[in-house]
């Protein structure tokens, strides 16, 4: 391993590997990525592969609509298909609270700029024929939204990553820090001992973890999500559709199968990523009721990953007080690979030209001891 790192980051997700594939392009040089498994095998590789810009803070559409001018030219700049299919994003709403929500959103979206309608439910069932409508309200709906595949998304970026210089070390975990003076001068990990300029912690949900080795108390919070994927069929379904009411979303891949899963208002903060029976029943229910003519399609595999979740549901990122040259890029509450390449397109410019945006300054961690900010309700729970 190298003895010494300009910018090491840890994490071997879409964030960390988006980092620095921008890091190197940019001209950074000595750039090491540690990852304890392998590359993609955290939330990132267990995620569903959404591109949503329909949210109810400004700084998440800022951030999703920055990331989608980045994916949406991705596959050219790495030269490697991430498989972005923009079918868009239908969100429904099923009751009265949320409609009145919504309207706020597109409001708000539509002054920043993004082309969301609120629909009725036979609009709704235009877009998607085979779906329910029973019981629904209206919807929204933004064309540009859509899916790209996570893993071929990392190894994209790892690929272009390693060409330009990067060292990436996979099996490689980080088990403490050294500290001078609110600095620190090296990570130790189980292969040995990495000096370094910066450190950028995109360990997702052990990023808490992670900061507490250097005191520094995050309100993250890990929890299961699970997921399923069912065998391919034909093609009848563009968008991606989500309640965050039902606490579902499920969408059609490339090569046909669907893909979903459903939040767990009872589950309980823990590591745990085995796979539920209560989840299958749970999903399969609520899936029917939307889309009944799927009763005889079948389930070939489920899992879960965690949630990295914030109390406002909106990501921690930027400089910390405690330790001047560490950064933070977590807490992304089930959406850190729609939101990664506008993130680490900031980071980035916060590492090489010292510049804080305003983004990076709203969802800095203090926000939680000064009260500020407002709590994002667009999130599948």
């Amino acid at each position: 391993m190298k003895e010494k790192a300009d910018v090491l980051i840890i994490g071997g997700g879409v964030n960390g590997t988006g980092l620095a594939y921008t890091l190197a392009r940019e001209g950074v040089e000595n750039i090491v990525l540690v990852e304890k498994n392998y590359l993609c095998s955290g939330a990132t590789g267990r995620c569903g592969g959404g591109i949503r810009q329909q949210w109810s803070t400004p700084e998440n559409v800022l951030l999703a609509m920055e990331s989608v001018r980045i994916f949406e030219g991705l596959a050219d700049e790495l030269n490697y298909d991430i498989e972005l299919r923009q079918g868009g994003y239908l969100v429904l709403a099923v009751t009265e609270d949320e409609v009145e929500q919504f309207k706020k959103n597109v409001d708000m979206q539509r002054s920043l700029g993004l082309n969301t309608r609120f629909i009725s439910p036979e609009e709704a069932k235009e877009i998607v024929p085979m779906l329910n409508v029973d019981g629904l309200l209206g919807a929204t709906f933004n064309p540009t939204d859509g899916t790209a595949f996570p893993f071929r998304v990392v190894e994209g970026y790892a690929r272009a990553a390693r060409k330009m210089g990067v060292d990436i070390y996979t099996h490689t975990e980080v088990v403490g820090f050294d500290v001078s003076n609110r600095h620190i001068t090296a990570v130790n990990t189980n292969k040995g001992r990495i000096k370094a300029d910066t450190v950028v912690n995109c360990a997702g949900a052990y990023a808490k973890e992670l900061a507490a080795k250097l005191g520094i108390s995050l309100p993250n919070k890990p929890y299961r999500h699970e997921i399923l994927v069912t065998e391919p069929l034909e093609h009848f379904l563009d968008p991606m559709v989500i309640s965050f009411h039902y606490g579902i979303y499920f969408s059609q891949t490339k090569h046909g199968s669907i893909v979903g899963g459903i939040g767990d208002p009872e589950e309980k903060s823990s590591f745990n990523i085995q796979s539920s029976y209560r989840f299958l029943r749970r999903m399969c229910s609520v899936l029917l009721s939307l889309m009944p003519q799927m009763g005889e399609v079948r389930v070939v595999r489920q899992w879960a990953g965690l949630y990295d979740v914030t109390p406002d549901a909106r990501p921690i990122l930027g400089r910390v007080e405690e330790v001047d040259n560490f950064i933070l890029a977590c807490g992304f509450s089930g959406h850190g690979f729609m939101l990664s390449p506008a993130v680490t397109k900031h980071l980035a410019s916060l590492i090489i030209e010292g510049r804080e945006s305003d983004i990076l300054r709203s969802l800095s961690y203090k926000r939680f001891e000064e009260g500020i900010g407002e709590r994002e309700f667009s999130v599948v729970g």
